[in-house]
């Protein structure tokens, strides 16, 4: 999908490219590619680094143009992996700047709706970069938010029975933390690279940058506290399952012995020796009773102990 915005008191959605408008390009399709590379020119490398999901952050210079990327949080479809983070990548030279996302994000619009309403008007590219990054940092908090009700309720799911699913979801959980923290420890590095641009420098909104590092800061420090939180919380289950196996192998062990008395005590009565009750009518039932209080002793020896 492409889209031309303009500053007007804000972002402005504008039906085709005039110089110095921003171009935003999400999930380009095969002739939207064609017009980034055979109209816009951009190089063709720069195209193919955005493309990679794994290109961490950073800028790059070549033959005039700049790239800057930088790691954004999405929503994805998959049941394994609920939250993962993409790269974003600003292409700029001149009069021309793009975006280019190869997945549909949240981040764009709700950006372009927000600069309406603050009536924001954007000074620069690297005006547009920080701001997006401040973007990208409230949307990462946004989505830690929701990382953390999964939590509680995986949580609440494994305090009623331990179940291999909910163990997975934390898992999974615990995966979508990870990404956020590197993403978040690459954006941090490049937001100072861009902060120290000398040729920039005198040119930043202090405030601007000021609210970046706070953001950025706010959300590496969630993204932290909450991986360490699921961490010990997966120590603690790991600890209780470990707990409940050892209770389950005593119990079986006590009740094998348990059985073990009479079966011991039927052996010796049947084994072809004189035993002095091989007449006696009552022979079984001296046996019977003499299970029932070697068993019964054994029980209660075990309940003492509490091996029940």
């Amino acid at each position: 999908m492409k889209a031309f915005y303009k500053n007007n008191n804000g972002l402005i959605a504008i039906p085709e490219w005039t110089p110095n408008c921003w171009i935003n390009i999400e999930s380009p399709t095969p002739a939207e590619k064609t017009y980034l590379l055979e109209e816009l020119q951009i190089p063709e490398a720069f195209y193919n680094d955005i493309e990679d999901i794994d290109e961490r952050p950073r800028i790059e210079i070549e033959d005039g143009w700049t790239l800057i990327i930088m790691r954004v949080p999405i929503k994805s479809n998959d049941i394994k992996l609920p939250f993962q983070t993409i790269p974003l990548g600003l292409v700029f030279k001149e009069d021309i700047c793009v975006t280019i996302s190869f997945y549909k994000t949240e981040i764009i619009a709700d950006f372009v709706s927000y600069s309406k309403r603050k009536n924001i008007e954007i000074q620069d590219n690297y005006d547009l970069i920080l701001r997006l990054l401040l973007s990208s940092s409230v949307w990462y908090l946004k989505y830690l938010k929701q990382i953390n009700q999964k939590i509680k309720l995986a949580e609440d799911n494994l305090e009623k029975s331990i179940k291999n699913e909910e163990l997975q979801a934390l898992l999974q959980i615990e995966k979508c933390l990870v990404f956020f923290i590197t993403s978040l420890k690459g954006n941090d590095v490049l937001f100072h690279r861009v902060k120290n641009l000398k040729a920039h420098k005198a040119n930043y909104d202090l405030d601007l940058l000021e609210d970046v590092d706070i953001e950025l800061s706010q959300a590496q420090d969630t993204a932290n506290i909450y991986s360490n939180i699921l961490t010990g919380m997966m120590d603690a289950y790991a600890s209780v399952i470990s707990n409940n196996m050892n209770n389950i192998m005593k119990q079986m062990t006590s009740i094998s012995i348990i059985l073990m008395i009479p079966t011991l005590i039927a052996s010796l009565y049947g084994m072809n020796v004189p035993n002095g009750l091989e007449e006696s009518k009552y022979g079984i039932w001296i046996l019977l009773l003499i299970s029932v209080v070697l068993s019964a002793f054994g029980v209660f020896l075990f309940k003492r102990r509490r091996w029940f």
